[in-house]
């Protein structure tokens, strides 16, 4: 098909793709076992299925069919077994199957549902999280009738004394997710993480936060056990019997130890850990203890970077792991008694997901681009080019036009050097003028690169006859640790500098953008440089305000996670009120200009939907064009199908009434 004949990639095309994750290498080195979701737009869900394809190449195959959600799947040590999730009874359960997906076990039936399975590498056990009642533990009897009396009870409030009593989409319930073990064959669970705290804690993906040795005897986790959760980042390693029993502290590091892993021969335990404690986008690092002796040393310390996951090598003899380096990620591994790092692959993408061959001779990883979303990769370690164990979306992707990412770096008056991806409109004319979108990421400390996301997709906006600018400026991550830290009490300081030195670039150097149509968005931080950008300056047509934001004293107040705004600005606002003040987009009302679309979800935790209200209450007061979209359904993200389809069309929507009139 002719570039100029393929359908522009719209929001319905990007509906069509398979979302491909957690590749899992058998042991015997046959077979790789993956996750892929679908989209069902007309059914509003997102089902998940376990495929399978060989090692060796050939065509995957969907091997669970049962249910809506089957997912995480998990090796026996002999291959011939697979732990997996699945809701195919019902309700969340553990279970096992042949690798056809044939002779199907459950393996638990609890009242409290089980998720995050593992397989012990004796063959014996299934580790996995439930959320039970602390003083039930693992006694389904006792938490199903808990949970009776919870669901028959008229009284509908809440009540709490202390913080944190809600977190991201959810309140805090008397139930707590706690590690339990159950036999491969049945039986009775016990609970190795008892009490009132949660196991692990709260998180939002990333590595396993617990991990069994691999004499199959001891269970390591991560654990929280500050007296005040919503204010503190320091979460430490544990240790207990698999049989039960009291755990031991393994770390007594200020800030965050997350992500543990034993080496194969059991003399090791990794982990990756940030020093400063109430920071969490401090560096994360990568440790290793010799469980021996009791020496742990610091790996990555001379690596200006983030390790965001990691792997042993099959001889325990290295670690490889990813970091972000200037919109790329990357594989790399070390020496586990130290030594310089070495580029294991690399390329313009995102690379994770990795594993490793009993042999060491093959490894297989994920990758995804700004241009194409997450396909399963095989490489030798022989050498040669790594070659693609799935191709689920070629199909959709080679009927649309999607353009590679370009870059652009500007200096900015203080010597920064600001990094920045541009992706080109469909049907691109070199000789034409194009509407300009400015999209800022939140985080604030992440970042845009070659990645595929499925939120804010820079090729659906693309696809709309925009040029898409993604700018990095201060606080972004994969730039070193001190641009990271220049955002701290600067929210719309040099960040906003560098967002508009990007965009004095692109409308002085980038011939085909016309610079009276210049349009930004923003979500979370992005949300609020949207707002702060509405008091100081009026050179944009039309803005939109997602989850942004607005009032950073009533922020403080209602938001979960107190640990980020105690660093961002030093303190309280009780404490800090002039540093709140200067920062907050609450307090240039009167400056405000543009026309503002304002998307909020009534599930947001983090930042409330309130802060949208504010925000909207404050354009229609001071009579700009302006317009609410609140979901309520829905949190931070965006996620539901139909809604996912609502959100883009209002988006494009907004952006061409305003510069495509």
């Amino acid at each position: 098909m002719a570039f100029a004949e393929k359908r522009p990639f719209d929001v319905n095309r990007l509906l069509e793709l398979k979302r491909i994750s957690d590749p899992q290498i058998s042991p015997d080195g046959v077979w790789v076992a993956f996750t892929v979701q679908s989209v069902d737009v007309a059914a509003n869900r997102k089902p998940q299925q376990i495929w399978m394809v060989p090692l060796a190449g050939g065509s995957p195959r969907q091997i669970t069919r049962d249910g809506a959600v089957n997912n995480r799947p998990r090796w026996s040590p002999d291959s011939r077994r697979i732990a997996f999730v699945s809701d195919r009874s019902g309700s969340s359960q553990i279970w096992t199957m042949d690798p056809d997906g044939g002779k199907p076990f459950q393996a638990t039936n609890l009242a409290t549902e089980a998720d995050g399975v593992l397989y012990s590498p004796d063959g014996k056990n299934l580790l996995f999280t439930s959320e039970v009642y602390p003083e039930c533990g693992a006694d389904d009897g006792c938490n199903r009738k808990n949970l009776d009396a919870d669901a028959a009870s008229k009284v509908t409030a809440r009540t709490y004394g202390e913080l944190l009593y809600r977190h991201w989409t959810a309140w805090q319930s008397r139930r707590r997710s706690h590690l339990l073990v159950v036999p491969v064959g049945g039986g009775a669970a016990r609970d190795l993480t008892p009490g009132d705290r949660d196991v692990p804690p709260f998180s939002l993906g990333g590595p396993d936060d617990y991990a069994i040795s691999p004499d199959g005897k001891e269970v390591c986790y991560s654990m929280n056990a500050d007296p005040a959760p919503a204010t503190s980042t320091n979460s430490d390693l544990f240790a207990v019997s698999i049989e039960g029993g009291e755990p031991r502290r393994i770390t007594s590091n200020p800030g965050a130890d997350a992500s543990p892993q034993y080496s194969p021969d059991g003399k090791y335990l990794a982990w990756r850990a940030q020093l400063r404690a109430g920071y969490e986008s401090d560096r994360w690092r990568l440790m290793v203890l010799e469980r021996g002796s009791g020496r742990t040393t610091n790996l990555t310390e001379s690596l200006d970077r983030w390790v965001n996951s990691f792997t042993w090598s099959p001889d325990s003899g290295a670690l490889f792991f990813t970091t972000g380096d200037r919109g790329r990620q990357g594989i790399q591994f070390v020496p586990v008694n130290g030594g310089a790092a070495r580029i294991a692959a690399s390329g313009d993408g995102e690379l994770d997901d990795m594993q490793l061959t009993h042999d060491g001779k093959t490894m297989v990883y994920t990758e995804n681009t700004g241009a194409s979303p997450v396909e399963i990769y095989r490489a030798f370690s022989s050498g040669g080019a790594p070659s693609a164990l799935t191709h689920l979306n070629d199909a959709t992707l080679s009927s649309c036009q999607l353009t590679p990412l370009e870059e652009f770096w500007v200096d900015t008056a203080d010597g920064a050097r600001v990094q920045s991806f541009v992706v080109k409109p469909y049907g691109f004319q070199p000789d034409q003028k194009y509407p300009v979108l400015m999209l800022i990421h939140g985080g604030p400390e992440s970042n845009w690169g070659h990645s595929w996301t499925y939120r804010w997709n820079a090729q659906v906006f693309a696809a709309a006859g925009y040029v898409v600018v993604m700018p990095n400026p201060r606080g972004s991550t994969g730039y070193g640790q001190k641009f990271i830290d220049e955002i701290n009490g600067d929210w719309g300081g040099k960040p906003f500098d560098d967002i508009m030195a990007v965009t004095d670039h692109v409308v002085a150097s980038i011939p085909y953008t016309d610079s009276e149509r210049l349009t930004a968005a923003g979500g979370s931080y992005g949300g609020y440089m949207i707002d702060w950008i509405l008091g100081h300056t009026r050179r944009f047509k039309a803005l939109i305000s997602h989850a942004g934001v607005y009032d950073l004293p009533s922020e403080f107040g209602a938001t979960e996670e107190l640990w980020f705004p105690l660093w961002e600005f030093g303190g309280s606002p009780w404490d800090k009120p002039e540093e709140y003040a200067a920062m907050s987009p609450s307090h240039y009302v009167k400056d405000f200009h543009t026309p503002t679309l304002v998307i909020d979800g009534e599930l947001d935790f983090r930042v409330p939907y309130t802060q949208g209200l504010q925000l909207f209450t404050a354009l229609q007061m001071q009579k700009i064009p302006s317009k609410l979209l609140v979901f309520p359904d829905e949190g931070h993200w965006v996620l539901k199908p139909q809604n996912s389809l609502f959100w883009y069309q209002n988006f494009i929507g907004w952006l061409d009434s305003w510069v495509k009139k």
